[in-house]
């Protein structure tokens, strides 16, 4: 049997870093973690290859000499799978479709063969039982949530390793908390499920053997929603794999309950972990009531940011607008937090409702809900009709856009995060490729761009005040380059 295993291009999105990968001659930052992890779960004796469309282009050959095409997909590249699906038909390849676009919208795919849907641990096993009885059924489903410690180590060896910027690693899967907006506990349960150390280690140190140095982003939605097992097991076997290793920094998830345990954090530290997104949302204490955002109402919320940061863990932050109880000043109040805060990375986007969350549960009863989420949390797009006017939410979005990733603003904030940043304590080593990352920074940012000014000085600052955390500097200057695009693309 061959398999072929299909992920969609995404758009140019917040994440996607797409105007970024060029200066490191990356062409994507995540690999599809999802279908390297089903690769595994399949008989090992069919042949199996993966196209990343983020990567290379999915050819006419590929399509004839593949059985069947496994798809996966995120709500994002809706658009780019269906074109996927339509290339399949007309070659007359099967498709057998799964993941978090097709969990949530199967019934809108008509041309898809078979579904596999929720986590394929415990569906894909029927769905080859029924195809080797020439019996598949078109939609396989559960709700049971499985023991992720039966999951094998992802098939690294079906990717081309050097087009991507980061490997990924999944911890946990699930959420203790029960924000309103949010499809994870509506796809992955409340129930934090988690691997066990000797998993995570297989899985790191199976990435090492195949020559991988750079950074590894554990995926869980909530790193630490189970701290125990994280302070008692996890960490300490991390801790100690890291001693003698070089580069291989790790970032994740997390909620912002982090910043009350301080061992945590030192130890997270300790372990290799150098940033962390925290899902912010909204200063406004009223908008926090409502979406069920427990964990972050009364406490002082800058500080524990700052707090983060000084620890060694720079945050990146999620921030929303247009809840039912944000008034005009909520704006002001967004770029007021993001600017003070030092958070360089703030991904501010409107407020939507996925399928299967509470949120679109009650819009759905009130009647004011529009047609497909997009999955892109920065185009300016919702699937609500919300409280506020429409113009007033939309033009002070923009205006929340235009000021943070404005030149002057944005390497604002990178200063203010490098005054309480400690120096790194993970040791890298400097290649060809960063070298000339840092020179394709000098002439586009510091020749060509707009923010030319901006640059140089924050380049001059960090060599005199923080010269340890220069490469971080230069790093952050490029991702604004980054940021501004997608911005600009989506405040028009």
């Amino acid at each position: 049997m061959n398999i072929l295993h299909v992920y969609p291009e995404f758009p140019a999105t917040f994440w996607s870093f797409k105007y970024a990968l060029g200066f490191v001659s990356k062409r994507a930052g995540n690999p599809p973690l999802g279908l390297i992890t089903v690769a595994a779960l399949l008989p090992q004796e069919w042949q199996q290859r993966l196209v990343d469309a983020n990567v290379t282009s999915l050819t006419e050959e590929d399509l004839r000499w593949a059985d069947f095409v496994f798809l996966s997909a995120m709500t994002v590249q809706r658009d780019a799978a269906r074109e996927v699906i339509s290339r399949c038909k007309a070659a007359g390849v099967k498709v057998v479709a799964g993941g978090p676009l097709f969990t949530a919208e199967y019934r809108e795919f008509p041309d898809v063969d078979h579904f596999v849907l929720n986590e394929a641990e415990l569906t894909l096993s029927p769905f080859l039982a029924d195809l080797e009885r020439g019996s598949a059924q078109r939609v396989y489903t559960t709700d049971q949530f499985p023991d992720i410690q039966q999951t094998p180590i992802p098939r690294w060896e079906l990717l081309d390793m050097r087009r991507y910027a980061t490997m990924s690693v999944q911890f946990s899967r699930g959420c203790p908390f029960q924000c309103d907006f949010c499809n994870v506990t509506a796809l992955l349960g409340h129930k934090v499920r988690t691997k066990s150390a000797e998993q995570i280690i297989a899985e790191l140190d199976s990435l090492y053997a195949l020559g991988w140095r750079d950074a590894i982003f554990f995926v869980d939605d909530n790193f630490i929603g189970n701290k125990r097992q994280l302070k008692g097991e996890i960490l300490p076997a991390l801790i100690e794999w890291r001693k003698g290793k070089t580069g291989l920094p790790f970032n994740t998830e997390a909620s912002i309950n982090l910043a009350d345990d301080e061992e945590l954090m030192q130890m997270m530290v300790k372990a290799g972990f150098d940033s962390v997104f925290v899902g912010i949302e909204t200063p406004n204490q009223e908008s926090l009531t409502e979406c069920g955002k427990k964990q972050n109402k009364n406490r002082d919320l800058l500080e524990n940011v700052r707090h983060i940061n000084r620890t060694g863990l720079q945050v990146q932050g999620g921030f929303i607008v247009g809840f039912d109880s944000d008034t005009p000043s909520v704006f002001q109040q967004q770029i007021d937090f993001i600017q003070q805060s030092g958070i360089v990375t703030a991904m501010v986007g409107l407020l939507q409702a996925p399928y299967g969350t509470r949120l679109y549960e009650r819009l759905k009863r009130e009647g004011r809900l529009l047609p497909h989420v997009s999955g892109n949390n920065v185009d300016g797009s919702t699937n609500i009709v919300p409280i506020m006017n429409v113009e007033t939410l939309r033009e002070g979005y923009n205006r929340i856009l235009q000021y943070i990733y404005l030149p002057e603003h944005y390497y604002a904030r990178i200063r203010t995060l490098l005054k309480d940043y400690p120096s790194p304590t993970i040791k890298t080593r400097v290649g060809m490729e960063d070298i000339l990352a840092f020179l394709r920074s000098v002439f586009h940012l510091g020749v060509k761009g707009k923010e030319r000014v901006h640059y140089w000085r924050l380049f001059f600052w960090t060599l005199f005040h923080r010269p340890k955390l220069f490469p971080l500097a230069i790093t952050l200057a490029v991702y604004g380059f980054h940021f501004r695009r997608v911005c600009e693309m989506a405040t028009g």
